[in-house]
């Protein structure tokens, strides 16, 4: 499955060129450039109304790209998780550094130097993409937004729209050096995070985002009710290589996980076994070293305060 040379086939097809296709995706001809060269992966279908408007000018039926782009994204990812970690490109780390809070910043690199790219830095480096994706994706049809952003990095407004569609499509292995300037470093004033609790706070630039402080915690919670199995949960649970070696314990929490409004699918309930898993987020006790062992009478979920719903401001 290949978007990038279906889109290339279909141009030469009906006799246009790459600005053709930019002008009509209002997105600039050097990001359609990258696109169909496959410098840059395709935007996550979610994320974006580009292939709709794609399929249009390439006469396509409506979601023939976005159905390729989703299929294409999600054999990929499932590539990356199954290689071991890549480290992270020194400059994004040094940013991620840069920004912790004065007084934890040299336990913080010590720690992250121990490994190519490990558990406290992937967490870290995670929580922290997401609370920039979110303000993002609040903003990403705010033209005001994305001229202010474009002012503080000296680019058009047309080239921060089209880098905010490739940033909201990025994901903690392919973070690149341009996403931590154009987002991470403008965004994030500083963040903590206790490394007992792995509790984060994270102080945002007060220009660029509606809330000020985003806290993110771990709390203990008791046995759900009952639920309706999501979609993404069976297709999960029919999908060997991704459930075949889930005990029925992490089963059982995978099925509690609720959404209101979100569908998630097979590959997140996956990567939720995953940090499950991490012993990372299940230190030893002090006294006799071993690693506590979960109760399904016990489960952990994650309690995040979000930009606009619950955040506290400051």
């Amino acid at each position: 499955m290949d978007v990038s040379l279906i889109i290339r086939q279909r141009l030469e097809d009906l006799g246009l060129e790459q600005r053709d296709l930019a002008a009509a995706a209002q997105v600039t001809e050097s990001y359609i450039s990258q696109l169909l060269s496959r410098k840059k992966a395709p935007p996550a279908v979610e994320r974006t109304d580009l292939y709709e408007r794609m399929d249009s000018f390439l006469e396509f039926p409506q979601g023939h790209l976005s159905s390729m782009a989703q299929a294409q994204r999600h054999d990929a990812l499932k590539r990356k998780l199954a290689e071991p970690p890549s480290p992270l490109f020194r400059e994004v780390r040094e940013l991620i550094i840069r920004k912790c809070n004065l007084g934890r910043r040299t336990q913080v690199r010590e720690i992250f130097e121990q490994q190519g790219f490990g558990e406290l830095e992937r967490l870290v480096t995670q929580t922290l993409l997401d609370v920039a994706k979110r303000v993002a994706r609040e903003e990403l049809n705010s033209e005001k937004w994305l001229r202010g952003l474009g002012k503080l990095r000296h680019q058009s407004y047309e080239e921060i729209q089209a880098i905010s569609l490739e940033f909201l499509g990025t994901d903690v292995f392919n973070i690149s050096i341009e996403h931590c300037s154009a987002f991470l470093g403008p965004l994030i004033d500083t963040w903590d995070i206790d490394l007992k609790t792995f509790g984060m706070d994270v102080l945002l630039n007060k220009r660029l985002a509606a809330a000020r402080t985003v806290h993110f915690r771990f709390v203990e919670a008791g046995t759900p009710a009952a639920v309706e199995e999501e979609a993404g949960f069976k297709e999960f649970l029919r999908n060997s290589r991704m459930s075949e070696d889930a005990t029925g314990e992490e089963r059982a929490f995978l099925k509690s996980l609720s959404f209101h409004r979100m569908k998630p699918s097979a590959l997140y309930y996956y990567r939720e076994l995953q940090s499950l898993r991490d012993p990372l987020h299940f230190p030893a006790r002090p006294r006799d070293g071993k690693a506590p062992r979960r109760n399904a009478g016990s489960l952990f979920s994650k309690k995040r305060s979000t930009s606009k719903k619950g955040a506290s401001r400051s």
